[in-house]
């Protein structure tokens, strides 16, 4: 198969399930009141992230554009890394499919409106909780793990002697 054959499928179908669900956590949830699905270790929290991945501020006033320019940036990169990938790479075709479907996501919210990206997972044990995150932001930390590993040893055909 094509590299095209494994990239765009995942880009369309991460982007589709990220947008789908945002739209449903911002119609049936309220902002901080948390809905148990996993007793209280995993529950949907509505939130709106004007910041960078776990709240890392960036940008100051200007935030919105700024994050939005880096998002774009970080797509051209994307973009080259794509086209130089050999279609035999399937795991690095992959990896990158994921992370260009989240990026484009969380994008998507940004520009959209100045509340920020929708965020809506919310995981941890009583008051120990992990950053409330979105489908997009899965996409892009699996697909950053996977091109890790694209990229490293682990990923490369073992060449016997």
């Amino acid at each position: 198969m094509r590299k095209a054959g494994w990239f765009w499928p995942l880009v369309v179908a991460l982007l589709l399930t990220d947008c789908a669900t945002k739209r449903v956590a911002e119609h049936h949830l309220t902002v901080g009141e948390p809905y148990p699905l996993v007793g209280q270790v995993v529950r949907f929290t509505l939130s709106y992230n004007t910041n960078a991945a776990m709240g890392i501020e960036l940008g100051g006033d200007s935030r919105r554009i700024v994050l939005s320019l880096l998002t774009v940036a970080a797509l051209v990169v994307l973009g080259f890394l794509y086209y130089s990938t050999r279609p035999s790479e399937r795991l690095r075709v992959i990896g990158v499919a994921l992370v260009v479907g989240g990026a484009i996501g969380n994008l998507i919210d940004r520009l959209r409106s100045n509340a920020g990206v929708v965020d809506f997972i919310d995981v941890g044990v009583r008051n120990v909780r992990f950053w409330t995150f979105n489908v997009a932001d899965l996409g892009i930390t699996i697909g950053a793990v996977i091109m890790v590993l694209a990229l490293s040893r682990w990923g490369r055909e073992v060449r016997t002697a």
